[in-house]
């Protein structure tokens, strides 16, 4: 598809901004190959192969299947010093050549063509290649997936792009265990689904944010211009067994309690089953990572970028503390919010922090 033919819905180009897809990657469904949102939202990262038009002239004309391979150039991009290795060896090449009729399967990396040559070499020799020195049984290496992969990049982008610095602080959770004991039941009935304490923590963080801004914005990728949001998209981390993913309940600061543990409740299971769609999981202004029915004491996530901070939640025990002179034995949990200090300062982050522990010690403010 030639750039100046590119065709393709505003909403679609829209998407493709939000989940940094270039368009020119994606094949359209629409009439003449127009563009749409769903092609966006259906597009396959893993079936994605980024090529120089040299290189694809190359092995087009050649008859090269390059699925699989693995380039130097950046993001993995396959260059001409990647094919032409490929087509200087017979053997090689062979395996790599298009089948009309049939699907070639397990294509080696560019970097693999070396190799080829090297075990070519000793066989001439009457030598046999020397067999790999691994232990068995001790270790085993496998591909990362793609999940992993954006997973890895974003978390090192964020960890090494950012300065940022963290507050930890201390709640009592006595009334808000005793309002959802009380609520439990009506919010049963009237949505089907159990009230937990992430929600009504993520009610708490939903009505506080829009009281400070800068906690509720975000930061271009150049670090020149501040984006201040008037609505919360609340990104809620959710651990798999293979990586993280972060559904977003859009405009949850508009949302009832009832509506909030809907939503929560939706995407989360979804995220599970895996039929999340990619728009579900962007445009987050603020993100909570809830660790705490793991039991974890304390902990700091990075944060979700281009959010400006991110609230870890750990577990509520059981602690003694000090009432009116008194040592007392309440139930304590910790959050520490991580922030990017390009925007938020200390004192900044101060405040939206003893917001959220005074409404969270009064809930019932929740409810007004």
């Amino acid at each position: 598809m030639e750039r100046q033919k590119l065709r393709a819905t505003p909403a679609a180009r829209a998407l493709a901004k939000r989940l940094g897809v270039d368009l020119f990657s994606v094949t359209g469904t629409g009439y003449k190959g127009r563009i749409h949102q769903d092609d966006i939202a259906g597009f396959n990262y893993e079936e994605k192969i980024h090529i120089s038009p040299l290189a694809k002239r190359i092995a087009d004309a050649h008859h090269i299947d390059l699925k699989g391979v693995a380039g130097s150039g950046h993001h993995n991009k396959i260059m001409k010093e990647d094919v032409l290795p490929l087509i200087s060896d017979p053997d090689l090449k062979a395996q790599l050549t298009r089948d009309d009729f049939a699907e070639v399967t397990a294509p080696p990396k560019a970097a693999a063509a070396p190799q080829v040559k090297e075990d070519k070499a000793v066989a001439a020799e009457g030598q046999q290649p020397a067999a790999p020195s691994t232990p068995q049984g001790e270790t085993e290496v496998v591909p990362m997936s793609m999940m992993r992969k954006i997973i890895a990049k974003r978390m090192s982008e964020s960890f090494f792009g950012a300065p940022t610095f963290t507050q930890t602080w201390e709640v009592d959770m006595t009334e808000l265990k005793a309002l959802r004991a009380n609520l439990i039941e009506p919010i049963k009935e009237k949505t089907g689904k159990k009230l937990t304490v992430t929600d009504l923590l993520s009610m708490a963080v939903a009505r506080t944010l829009p009281r400070h801004k800068y906690v509720n914005a975000s930061l271009n990728k150049e670090g020149t211009e501040v984006t201040f949001h008037n609505y919360v998209n609340l990104g809620m981390a959710v651990g798999l067994d293979d990586g993280l993913l972060v559904p977003v309940v859009k405009n949850a600061d508009k949302l009832s309690l009832s509506d909030l543990v809907s939503a929560l409740k939706d995407v989360t299971e979804r995220t599970f089953s895996k039929k999340l769609l990619p728009d579900e999981q962007t445009g987050s202004t603020f993100t909570i990572s809830n660790l705490g029915m793991y039991g974890v004491d304390n902990f700091t996530a990075i944060i979700n970028q281009p959010n400006a901070a991110i609230l870890s939640v750990a577990s509520t025990k059981d602690t003694p503390v000090v009432r009116d002179g008194q040592v007392v034995v309440r139930p304590i949990m910790k959050m520490s919010l991580t922030s990017d200090h390009r925007l938020i300062d200390g004192l900044t982050a101060a405040k939206f922090m003893q917001e959220v522990k005074q409404v969270l010690e009064n809930p019932l403010t929740l409810l007004i």
